[in-house]
């Protein structure tokens, strides 16, 4: 058994909580190792953030309507500054799961895979599950939660019941108080933020942050193409950058 620091123990809510809103994409992705490390330099960008070019992109981009709800996401990180940080992942969720719609790639993009920043997230009011993980991620770290207690995480997700054998590609985030806690999950598909210990219905494939990468579960299969994915993460970062996230 793996140290428990190192495990990824998601132990599933009742069917009637979960809504449709999971990644259709099939069968579970894996991202190389030497793409995880870009990732992880992607989403530490915090380090330098300008939000009142990104509260101006808004107005000047998309309009009024997108810069209100991103007037409303920096109200929220002033607010839950200085809360503890359970308090913070609830908010959050609430704040994301509220105001977006999930909806595939393909209908928002014309991509099969497409990683949103923050603001065109805010801007859409639709995402797929990756994106909702990347902006409650970058939210959370702008309100101050260190990013050893924040996990990227790829699961398989039960769908059709308890007793269902269909699993879906999908990523939540994962926020753990103390390394070898009981984690809490942050996901599209339920809104009330609950112990991994209450999400049977998700097995980890990994997660990752800025600091490192954690196995769970079975080894996964190699992805198709790991060039792509590599660009991708560029482009995110390039994006989130321009965007004021860095």
């Amino acid at each position: 058994m793996a140290p428990a620091a190192d495990r990824l123990l998601f132990l599933p809510v009742e069917a009637d909580h979960i809504t449709h809103r999971v990644s259709k994409r099939q069968p579970i992705r894996w991202i190389h190792l030497g793409i995880l490390a870009l990732v992880c330099s992607a989403l530490s960008v915090v380090a330098q953030v300008n939000l009142d070019r990104m509260q101006q992109l808004a107005t000047s981009r998309y309009g009024a309507n997108t810069a209100n709800t991103v007037a409303e996401w920096r109200e929220l990180i002033d607010a839950i500054a200085t809360l503890p940080d359970d308090k913070k992942v609830e908010k959050v969720n609430a704040f994301f799961n509220r105001r977006v719609r999930w909806q595939q790639d393909i209908d928002i993009w014309g991509q099969d895979d497409y990683w949103a920043t923050p603001l065109e997230t805010m801007a859409r009011r639709t995402g797929d599950c990756e994106d909702f993980s990347i902006a409650k991620y970058m939210t959370l770290l702008l309100a101050g939660t260190p990013i050893d207690k924040l996990r990227i995480t790829y699961v398989k997700a039960q769908m059709g019941g308890n007793l269902s054998n269909r699993y879906e590609a999908h990523m939540v985030l994962a926020y753990y108080p103390t390394p070898s806690a009981d984690p809490l999950i942050l996901d599209n598909m339920v809104d009330m933020v609950r112990p991994a210990s209450k999400r049977p219905d998700l097995k980890p494939v990994f997660g990752f942050n800025s600091k490192g990468l954690w196995v769970g579960g079975a080894a996964a299969p190699a992805t198709k193409d790991p060039g792509a994915k590599l660009s991708r993460w560029r482009d995110l970062l390039q994006r989130m950058s321009a965007d004021g996230l860095g």
